[in-house]
Protein backbone atom coordinates (compact mmCIF):
# COMPACT_ATOMS: atom_id res chain seq x y z
CA UNK A 1 0.00 0.00 0.00
CA UNK A 2 2.73 2.19 0.03
CA UNK A 3 3.89 2.03 -3.22
CA UNK A 4 0.56 1.50 -5.08
CA UNK A 5 -0.50 4.93 -5.99
CA UNK A 6 -2.91 7.31 -7.65
CA UNK A 7 -3.77 10.44 -8.54
CA UNK A 8 -7.40 12.38 -8.05
CA UNK A 9 -8.97 15.45 -8.77
CA UNK A 10 -11.46 16.74 -6.18
CA UNK A 11 -13.30 19.77 -7.74
CA UNK A 12 -15.83 22.22 -6.17
CA UNK A 13 -15.11 21.74 -2.77
CA UNK A 14 -15.29 23.97 0.06
CA UNK A 15 -12.07 25.63 1.37
CA UNK A 16 -12.83 23.87 4.71
CA UNK A 17 -12.98 20.38 3.43
CA UNK A 18 -9.33 21.52 1.27
CA UNK A 19 -7.62 22.12 4.70
CA UNK A 20 -9.19 18.57 5.84
CA UNK A 21 -7.87 17.15 2.60
CA UNK A 22 -4.40 18.93 3.16
CA UNK A 23 -3.98 17.33 6.32
CA UNK A 24 -2.09 14.43 6.32
CA UNK A 25 1.76 15.06 5.64
CA UNK A 26 2.83 11.86 3.22
CA UNK A 27 1.00 13.12 -0.30
CA UNK A 28 1.32 15.37 -2.96
CA UNK A 29 -1.02 18.37 -3.29
CA UNK A 30 -2.06 21.18 -5.80
CA UNK A 31 -4.97 23.49 -4.01
CA UNK A 32 -6.29 26.47 -6.60
CA UNK A 33 -5.05 29.51 -5.25
CA UNK A 34 -7.14 32.76 -4.34
CA UNK A 35 -4.31 34.95 -5.39
CA UNK A 36 -4.01 34.85 -8.43
CA UNK A 37 -7.82 33.79 -9.56
CA UNK A 38 -11.06 36.09 -9.52
CA UNK A 39 -14.24 34.55 -7.89
CA UNK A 40 -16.29 37.71 -9.94
CA UNK A 41 -18.10 35.29 -12.32
CA UNK A 42 -20.49 33.09 -11.43
CA UNK A 43 -20.93 29.23 -12.24
CA UNK A 44 -24.15 28.42 -13.60
CA UNK A 45 -27.11 30.36 -11.74
CA UNK A 46 -24.64 30.83 -8.56
CA UNK A 47 -21.35 32.33 -7.29
CA UNK A 48 -18.86 29.61 -6.83
CA UNK A 49 -19.58 28.33 -3.10
CA UNK A 50 -20.85 25.51 -0.90
CA UNK A 51 -24.43 25.30 0.46
CA UNK A 52 -23.76 23.09 3.38
CA UNK A 53 -26.80 20.24 3.42
CA UNK A 54 -26.98 20.81 7.18
CA UNK A 55 -28.80 23.83 6.53
CA UNK A 56 -31.89 22.29 4.63
CA UNK A 57 -32.68 20.50 8.06
CA UNK A 58 -33.23 23.71 10.04
CA UNK A 59 -34.86 26.24 6.79
CA UNK A 60 -31.74 28.42 6.58
CA UNK A 61 -30.50 27.60 2.72
CA UNK A 62 -32.38 30.44 1.52
CA UNK A 63 -31.43 32.84 4.20
CA UNK A 64 -27.53 31.39 3.95
CA UNK A 65 -27.70 31.24 -0.71
CA UNK A 66 -28.85 35.71 -0.31
CA UNK A 67 -25.88 36.24 2.06
CA UNK A 68 -23.81 34.38 -0.40
CA UNK A 69 -24.64 35.96 -3.12
CA UNK A 70 -24.73 39.75 -1.39
CA UNK A 71 -21.30 38.43 -0.35
CA UNK A 72 -19.66 37.25 -3.75
CA UNK A 73 -21.25 40.20 -5.48
CA UNK A 74 -19.70 43.04 -2.84
CA UNK A 75 -15.95 41.18 -3.84
CA UNK A 76 -16.82 41.26 -7.61
CA UNK A 77 -17.35 45.39 -7.03
CA UNK A 78 -14.70 45.76 -4.95
CA UNK A 79 -12.23 43.70 -6.75
CA UNK A 80 -12.67 45.69 -9.80
CA UNK A 81 -12.22 49.17 -8.18
CA UNK A 82 -9.21 47.66 -6.68
CA UNK A 83 -8.07 46.76 -10.17
CA UNK A 84 -8.66 50.69 -11.24
CA UNK A 85 -6.87 52.01 -8.34
CA UNK A 86 -4.07 49.87 -8.96
CA UNK A 87 -3.56 50.45 -12.40
CA UNK A 88 -3.94 54.10 -11.57
CA UNK A 89 -0.92 54.11 -8.80
CA UNK A 90 1.35 51.76 -10.72
CA UNK A 91 1.28 52.63 -14.61
CA UNK A 92 3.28 50.12 -16.68
CA UNK A 93 6.06 50.31 -17.09
CA UNK A 94 8.35 50.25 -20.37
CA UNK A 95 9.75 47.06 -19.91
CA UNK A 96 6.45 45.38 -19.03
CA UNK A 97 3.97 43.82 -21.65
CA UNK A 98 0.44 44.58 -21.18
CA UNK A 99 0.13 41.27 -19.69
CA UNK A 100 2.59 41.24 -17.37
CA UNK A 101 1.49 44.39 -16.00
CA UNK A 102 -2.05 43.39 -15.88
CA UNK A 103 -1.29 39.92 -14.56
CA UNK A 104 0.57 41.66 -11.40
CA UNK A 105 -2.31 44.61 -10.98
CA UNK A 106 -5.00 41.68 -10.99
CA UNK A 107 -2.92 39.44 -8.19
CA UNK A 108 -2.43 42.25 -5.71
CA UNK A 109 -6.12 42.86 -6.00
CA UNK A 110 -7.26 40.02 -5.30
CA UNK A 111 -4.71 39.62 -2.57
CA UNK A 112 -6.63 42.50 -0.45
CA UNK A 113 -10.30 41.38 -1.72
CA UNK A 114 -9.95 37.91 -1.07
CA UNK A 115 -11.04 38.70 2.59
CA UNK A 116 -14.34 38.97 1.68
CA UNK A 117 -14.60 35.31 0.21
CA UNK A 118 -16.39 33.15 2.57
CA UNK A 119 -14.86 29.41 4.00
CA UNK A 120 -17.56 28.56 1.46
CA UNK A 121 -15.76 29.39 -1.63
CA UNK A 122 -14.81 26.64 -4.09
CA UNK A 123 -12.32 25.33 -4.99
CA UNK A 124 -9.52 22.36 -6.87
CA UNK A 125 -7.89 20.34 -5.11
CA UNK A 126 -5.18 17.55 -7.10
CA UNK A 127 -3.85 14.65 -5.21
CA UNK A 128 -1.11 12.35 -5.70
CA UNK A 129 -0.82 10.10 -2.98
CA UNK A 130 0.06 6.10 -1.52
CA UNK A 131 -3.07 3.57 -1.04
CA UNK A 132 -2.01 3.65 2.39
CA UNK A 133 -1.82 7.96 2.19
CA UNK A 134 -6.18 7.83 0.91
CA UNK A 135 -6.61 4.97 4.00
CA UNK A 136 -5.49 7.31 6.18
CA UNK A 137 -7.24 10.65 4.89
CA UNK A 138 -10.56 8.65 3.97
CA UNK A 139 -10.93 7.65 7.40
CA UNK A 140 -10.35 10.96 8.84
CA UNK A 141 -12.99 12.44 6.50
CA UNK A 142 -15.54 9.53 7.73
CA UNK A 143 -15.02 10.63 11.08
CA UNK A 144 -15.77 14.49 10.31
CA UNK A 145 -18.91 15.94 11.30
CA UNK A 146 -19.47 17.49 8.39
CA UNK A 147 -21.89 15.97 5.66
CA UNK A 148 -19.48 17.68 2.96
CA UNK A 149 -16.43 15.44 3.95
CA UNK A 150 -18.75 13.13 4.61
CA UNK A 151 -19.99 12.80 1.21
CA UNK A 152 -16.33 13.02 -0.84
CA UNK A 153 -15.41 10.49 1.40
CA UNK A 154 -17.70 7.99 -0.11
CA UNK A 155 -17.22 10.01 -3.98
CA UNK A 156 -13.44 9.38 -3.34
CA UNK A 157 -13.71 6.03 -2.46
CA UNK A 158 -15.56 5.00 -5.29
CA UNK A 159 -13.20 6.72 -7.93
CA UNK A 160 -9.92 4.86 -6.10
CA UNK A 161 -11.46 1.50 -5.98
CA UNK A 162 -11.11 1.93 -9.67
CA UNK A 163 -7.46 1.98 -9.53
CA UNK A 164 -6.15 0.70 -6.45
CA UNK A 165 -8.97 -1.35 -4.97
CA UNK A 166 -6.56 -3.76 -3.15
CA UNK A 167 -5.32 -1.50 -0.99
CA UNK A 168 -9.14 0.31 0.59
CA UNK A 169 -10.28 -2.93 1.64
CA UNK A 170 -10.89 -2.16 5.29
CA UNK A 171 -12.26 1.66 4.83
CA UNK A 172 -15.59 0.66 5.07
CA UNK A 173 -15.35 -2.63 6.61
CA UNK A 174 -17.22 -2.06 9.92
CA UNK A 175 -14.99 -3.56 12.57
CA UNK A 176 -12.23 -2.93 10.36
CA UNK A 177 -12.56 0.67 9.43
CA UNK A 178 -15.58 1.55 11.22
CA UNK A 179 -14.29 0.61 14.27
CA UNK A 180 -11.32 3.27 13.29
CA UNK A 181 -13.84 5.91 12.45
CA UNK A 182 -15.78 5.35 16.05
CA UNK A 183 -12.35 5.85 18.01
CA UNK A 184 -11.83 9.33 16.00
CA UNK A 185 -15.42 10.71 16.78
CA UNK A 186 -15.33 9.43 20.66
CA UNK A 187 -11.65 11.27 21.40
CA UNK A 188 -13.20 14.67 19.28
CA UNK A 189 -16.29 14.26 21.16
CA UNK A 190 -14.90 14.03 24.09
CA UNK A 191 -11.98 16.87 23.70
CA UNK A 192 -14.62 18.83 22.80
CA UNK A 193 -16.87 18.34 25.95
CA UNK A 194 -13.38 18.87 27.53
CA UNK A 195 -12.71 21.85 26.18
CA UNK A 196 -16.10 22.91 27.30
CA UNK A 197 -15.31 23.15 30.85
CA UNK A 198 -12.55 25.29 30.46
CA UNK A 199 -13.56 28.30 32.22
CA UNK A 200 -12.04 31.25 30.75
CA UNK A 201 -11.90 33.69 27.61
CA UNK A 202 -9.28 34.02 24.94
CA UNK A 203 -6.39 36.80 26.31
CA UNK A 204 -4.83 38.99 23.68
CA UNK A 205 -2.04 38.42 22.59
CA UNK A 206 0.78 39.07 19.23
CA UNK A 207 0.00 38.08 15.94
CA UNK A 208 3.00 35.70 16.56
CA UNK A 209 4.13 34.29 20.12
CA UNK A 210 7.37 31.65 20.68
CA UNK A 211 5.66 29.82 22.97
CA UNK A 212 8.82 27.05 23.51
CA UNK A 213 11.76 26.67 22.71
CA UNK A 214 15.08 24.79 24.20
CA UNK A 215 17.78 27.63 25.20
CA UNK A 216 20.50 24.60 24.48
CA UNK A 217 19.15 24.57 20.81
CA UNK A 218 22.14 25.28 19.15
CA UNK A 219 25.00 23.31 21.27
CA UNK A 220 22.74 20.13 20.39
CA UNK A 221 22.34 21.57 16.62
CA UNK A 222 26.34 21.86 17.04
CA UNK A 223 26.93 18.21 18.62
CA UNK A 224 24.57 16.49 16.09
CA UNK A 225 26.41 18.14 13.36
CA UNK A 226 29.73 16.51 14.29
CA UNK A 227 28.18 13.15 15.24
CA UNK A 228 28.17 11.37 11.77
CA UNK A 229 31.40 12.66 10.93
CA UNK A 230 32.66 11.53 14.13
CA UNK A 231 33.57 7.51 15.91
CA UNK A 232 32.39 8.69 19.76
CA UNK A 233 28.73 8.24 21.40
CA UNK A 234 26.41 11.17 21.26
CA UNK A 235 26.48 11.63 24.71
CA UNK A 236 30.19 12.25 25.01
CA UNK A 237 30.01 14.38 21.90
CA UNK A 238 27.39 16.43 23.54
CA UNK A 239 29.85 16.90 26.80
CA UNK A 240 32.53 18.58 24.64
CA UNK A 241 30.39 20.40 22.75
CA UNK A 242 29.03 21.75 25.30
CA UNK A 243 32.68 22.85 27.77
CA UNK A 244 33.19 24.68 24.10
CA UNK A 245 33.54 28.31 23.81
CA UNK A 246 31.27 30.18 21.96
CA UNK A 247 34.20 31.14 19.66
CA UNK A 248 34.27 27.12 18.89
CA UNK A 249 30.66 26.89 18.52
CA UNK A 250 30.69 29.99 15.86
CA UNK A 251 33.39 27.83 13.98
CA UNK A 252 31.06 24.52 13.57
CA UNK A 253 27.77 26.56 12.36
CA UNK A 254 30.03 28.24 9.78
CA UNK A 255 31.51 25.19 8.67
CA UNK A 256 28.33 23.32 9.25
CA UNK A 257 26.10 25.90 7.42
CA UNK A 258 28.75 26.56 4.38
CA UNK A 259 28.76 28.79 1.65
CA UNK A 260 24.69 28.84 0.60
CA UNK A 261 24.81 29.67 -2.99
CA UNK A 262 20.83 29.97 -2.76
CA UNK A 263 17.96 29.54 -0.29
CA UNK A 264 17.93 25.57 -2.00
CA UNK A 265 21.10 24.24 -0.09
CA UNK A 266 19.84 24.10 3.48
CA UNK A 267 22.20 22.40 6.15
CA UNK A 268 21.43 18.87 7.13
CA UNK A 269 19.51 16.89 9.33
CA UNK A 270 21.41 18.21 12.48
CA UNK A 271 19.37 21.22 12.25
CA UNK A 272 16.14 19.09 13.47
CA UNK A 273 17.52 18.65 16.59
CA UNK A 274 16.13 21.78 17.86
CA UNK A 275 12.50 23.26 17.81
CA UNK A 276 9.83 26.21 17.73
CA UNK A 277 6.18 26.71 19.07
CA UNK A 278 4.68 29.42 17.50
CA UNK A 279 0.91 30.50 18.48
CA UNK A 280 -0.48 31.89 15.40
CA UNK A 281 -3.14 34.43 15.36
CA UNK A 282 -3.84 35.68 11.48
CA UNK A 283 -6.47 35.95 9.14
CA UNK A 284 -8.06 32.63 7.41
CA UNK A 285 -6.38 33.42 4.03
CA UNK A 286 -2.87 33.54 5.26
CA UNK A 287 -3.50 30.73 7.32
CA UNK A 288 -4.69 28.68 4.14
CA UNK A 289 -1.08 29.59 2.75
CA UNK A 290 0.92 28.73 5.79
CA UNK A 291 -0.96 25.32 6.35
CA UNK A 292 0.21 24.05 3.21
CA UNK A 293 3.53 23.40 5.36
CA UNK A 294 2.68 19.73 6.62
CA UNK A 295 6.13 18.09 7.47
CA UNK A 296 5.81 20.76 11.03
CA UNK A 297 3.15 19.74 13.49
CA UNK A 298 0.28 22.55 12.78
CA UNK A 299 -3.21 21.92 14.47
CA UNK A 300 -5.28 25.28 14.03
CA UNK A 301 -8.41 25.78 16.32
CA UNK A 302 -12.55 26.26 14.95
CA UNK A 303 -13.31 28.83 12.61
CA UNK A 304 -15.57 31.63 13.96
CA UNK A 305 -15.72 35.44 13.32
CA UNK A 306 -14.77 35.46 17.71
CA UNK A 307 -11.25 36.73 17.34
CA UNK A 308 -12.20 39.81 14.79
CA UNK A 309 -10.98 40.33 11.19
CA UNK A 310 -8.19 42.37 9.18
CA UNK A 311 -8.97 45.16 6.64
CA UNK A 312 -6.13 46.10 3.93
CA UNK A 313 -4.90 49.70 3.74
CA UNK A 314 -6.29 49.79 -0.24
CA UNK A 315 -9.78 48.97 1.16
CA UNK A 316 -9.02 52.10 3.12
CA UNK A 317 -7.76 54.16 0.45
CA UNK A 318 -10.67 53.43 -1.82
CA UNK A 319 -13.42 54.40 0.38
CA UNK A 320 -14.31 50.62 0.94
CA UNK A 321 -14.38 50.50 4.36
CA UNK A 322 -17.77 50.78 5.26
CA UNK A 323 -18.43 48.09 2.45
CA UNK A 324 -15.90 45.94 4.41
CA UNK A 325 -17.18 46.43 7.99
CA UNK A 326 -21.11 45.78 6.65
CA UNK A 327 -19.69 42.26 4.94
CA UNK A 328 -17.99 41.45 8.17
CA UNK A 329 -20.93 42.31 9.97
CA UNK A 330 -23.50 40.24 8.05
CA UNK A 331 -21.15 37.48 7.97
CA UNK A 332 -21.00 37.23 11.46
CA UNK A 333 -24.88 37.50 12.05
CA UNK A 334 -25.38 34.58 9.68
CA UNK A 335 -22.96 32.76 11.53
CA UNK A 336 -24.75 33.20 14.49
CA UNK A 337 -28.08 31.99 13.19
CA UNK A 338 -26.05 28.74 11.65
CA UNK A 339 -24.43 28.09 14.93
CA UNK A 340 -27.49 28.25 17.20
CA UNK A 341 -29.36 25.62 14.60
CA UNK A 342 -26.66 23.61 12.80
CA UNK A 343 -23.27 23.75 15.50
CA UNK A 344 -20.32 25.77 15.14
CA UNK A 345 -19.13 23.34 12.77
CA UNK A 346 -20.92 23.88 10.07
CA UNK A 347 -21.24 27.60 10.70
CA UNK A 348 -17.81 28.02 9.72
CA UNK A 349 -18.72 28.57 6.07
CA UNK A 350 -20.48 31.48 6.56
CA UNK A 351 -17.09 33.44 8.10
CA UNK A 352 -14.77 35.24 5.36
CA UNK A 353 -10.98 34.70 4.78
CA UNK A 354 -10.60 38.12 6.90
CA UNK A 355 -11.82 36.86 10.13
CA UNK A 356 -8.61 35.67 12.25
CA UNK A 357 -8.24 31.74 13.26
CA UNK A 358 -5.81 30.78 16.21
CA UNK A 359 -3.13 27.78 15.02
CA UNK A 360 0.19 26.46 16.15
CA UNK A 361 2.85 25.28 14.38
CA UNK A 362 5.61 23.18 16.22
CA UNK A 363 8.31 23.15 13.41
CA UNK A 364 12.29 21.98 14.03
CA UNK A 365 15.09 24.56 12.95
CA UNK A 366 15.62 22.72 9.10
CA UNK A 367 11.86 23.07 8.65
CA UNK A 368 12.25 26.65 9.77
CA UNK A 369 14.98 27.59 7.05
CA UNK A 370 12.35 26.19 4.55
CA UNK A 371 9.13 27.27 5.78
CA UNK A 372 10.83 31.21 6.61
CA UNK A 373 13.09 31.36 3.18
CA UNK A 374 10.70 30.62 0.74
CA UNK A 375 7.18 32.47 2.72
CA UNK A 376 9.03 35.80 2.53
CA UNK A 377 10.22 35.84 -1.12
CA UNK A 378 9.09 39.22 -2.60
CA UNK A 379 6.27 37.30 -4.51
CA UNK A 380 4.52 36.41 -1.21
CA UNK A 381 1.45 38.14 0.42
CA UNK A 382 2.42 40.73 2.48
CA UNK A 383 0.55 39.29 5.05
CA UNK A 384 2.04 36.09 5.32
CA UNK A 385 5.17 37.62 4.79
CA UNK A 386 4.97 39.41 8.06
CA UNK A 387 4.13 36.35 10.02
CA UNK A 388 7.19 34.69 8.86
CA UNK A 389 9.62 37.69 8.81
CA UNK A 390 8.18 38.05 12.46
CA UNK A 391 8.98 34.24 12.70
CA UNK A 392 12.45 34.98 12.34
CA UNK A 393 12.87 38.15 14.33
CA UNK A 394 11.70 35.68 17.98
CA UNK A 395 14.03 32.87 16.94
CA UNK A 396 16.79 35.47 16.83
CA UNK A 397 16.00 38.07 19.97
CA UNK A 398 13.69 35.54 22.13
CA UNK A 399 15.03 31.87 21.46
CA UNK A 400 18.35 33.96 21.18
CA UNK A 401 19.55 31.26 18.31
CA UNK A 402 21.76 34.16 16.65
CA UNK A 403 23.78 31.56 14.96
CA UNK A 404 20.10 29.39 13.20
CA UNK A 405 18.75 33.28 12.54
CA UNK A 406 21.70 34.37 10.80
CA UNK A 407 22.34 31.06 9.11
CA UNK A 408 18.60 31.74 7.07
CA UNK A 409 20.12 35.01 4.90
CA UNK A 410 17.67 33.81 2.47
CA UNK A 411 14.78 35.59 5.10
CA UNK A 412 14.08 38.79 2.69
CA UNK A 413 12.78 41.54 5.23
CA UNK A 414 12.38 44.03 2.63
CA UNK A 415 8.84 45.03 1.92
CA UNK A 416 7.78 45.72 -1.59
CA UNK A 417 4.89 47.93 -3.87
CA UNK A 418 4.18 45.25 -6.58
CA UNK A 419 5.46 41.98 -5.38
CA UNK A 420 4.36 39.68 -8.31
CA UNK A 421 5.62 41.87 -11.00
CA UNK A 422 9.54 40.02 -10.69
CA UNK A 423 8.10 36.39 -11.27
CA UNK A 424 5.73 37.96 -13.86
CA UNK A 425 8.91 39.52 -15.40
CA UNK A 426 10.68 35.98 -15.23
CA UNK A 427 7.46 34.14 -16.78
CA UNK A 428 7.58 36.13 -19.92
CA UNK A 429 11.33 36.06 -20.12
CA UNK A 430 11.08 32.27 -20.08
CA UNK A 431 7.80 32.59 -22.47
CA UNK A 432 10.06 35.26 -24.74
CA UNK A 433 13.17 32.41 -24.76
CA UNK A 434 10.82 29.94 -26.27
CA UNK A 435 9.52 31.93 -28.82
CA UNK A 436 6.17 32.13 -26.96
CA UNK A 437 4.40 35.45 -26.97
CA UNK A 438 2.62 36.72 -23.91
CA UNK A 439 -0.97 35.98 -24.12
CA UNK A 440 -3.33 39.02 -25.04
CA UNK A 441 -4.22 41.27 -21.95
Amino acid sequence: AQLGAAHIAVEQVSNILTKVLEWGRIASYLEQSTRYILYDKKLGDRYRYQVPQELSEHGLTEAYATEMEWLFASYSRLVAQLIAYYSELYPKQPQDSEFVWRSTIKARACDDARGLLPAATQSNVGIFASGQAYESLLLRMRANPLAEVQWFADEMLTELRKIVPSFLTRVDVPDRGGAWVRYFEQIALAMKSRSASLDASPSSTPTVTLVEYDPQGERKVAAASLYAFSNLPDTQIREIVEAMSETEIDAIFADYVGDRANRRHKPGRAMEQTFYRFDVLCDYGIFRDLQRHRMMTLEWQELSPEHGYVTPDAITDIGAEPLWDEAMARAADLYGTVAKHAGSHVAQYCVPFANKIRFYMNLNAREAFHLLELRTQQGGHPDYRAVCQEMHNQIRDVAGHRRIADAMQYVDHDNYDLARIETERRAAAKRSALGINDPSA
